[in-house]
């Protein structure tokens, strides 16, 4: 059984899904992601979805448990990267994914967290992000 990776980027989470999900994958993911939160203490999870494309009502229910769970544990869930299809399935199941928030890509699913990405300086070094507009130098 392939396990799900979960990356730590500060205070978040980041969970990316790159296979096809499997019943028993999804289980092993939110018991491996409880723990995670648990000994990182982290405030957010994201979880990237922009490589399914296709759920089922079982996957689509676990999404919706995975956000309860980490709510529980006081960290907010963000699901990026929705293909149109697999968010068309999961209205046609019925499926709500009630206190997840979801965002088109990980910058932005990183924004409503609260969390920026950090910037790569000159020689390729990390750097926050400025806050405010780009201005450009000179004309």
């Amino acid at each position: 059984m392939d396990r799900v990776p979960i990356l730590k980027i500060g205070g978040v989470l980041l969970v990316s899904i790159q296979t096809d999900l499997q019943d028993q994958t999804v289980l092993a993911l939110q018991e491996d992601l409880s723990e995670r939160i648990v000994a990182t203490g982290a405030h957010g999870v994201i979880i990237d979805i922009t490589a399914v494309d296709i759920v089922d009502s079982f996957i689509g229910r676990m999404f919706a448990t995975i956000a309860s769970m980490s709510r529980l544990m006081d960290a907010e869930t963000v699901v990026v990267g929705m293909r149109p299809a697999v968010a068309i399935t999961l209205v046609e199941l019925g499926l709500s994914l009630g206190g997840v928030r979801t965002a088109l890509d990980l910058e932005e699913g990183m924004r409503l967290l609260g969390a920026g990405l950090p910037q790569a300086g000159p020689a390729g070094s990390a750097r926050p992000a400025r806050p405010g507009p780009a201005v450009a130098d000179g004309p």
